[in-house]
């Protein structure tokens, strides 16, 4: 779960309400500009859909682990 904030607040870790990935993100999910989100924005929106976001973070980390399993390479016993 932790994987895709981590990567979304790649270069703003710290100030995560500057990344303009998390900012679009807010814009598409709930119609706000991007440009205008600031800090106290950016918290509110995180407060008020805290559990729309666990269950995103849920579901994300599924499909992580499920392409994980996809991906390993099963060789033929000789």
């Amino acid at each position: 779960m932790t994987s895709f904030l981590w990567k979304g607040s790649r270069g703003y870790r710290l100030r995560p309400w500057r990344s303009p990935y998390l900012r679009w993100r807010i814009e598409t999910y709930c119609g706000w500009k991007a440009e205008e989100i600031g800090f106290v924005d950016f918290w509110r929106f995180i407060w008020r859909q805290r559990r729309d976001l666990w269950r995103f973070l849920r579901w994300a980390a599924r499909m992580k682990a499920a392409a994980g399993a996809r991906s390993v390479i099963r060789t033929p016993s000789s």
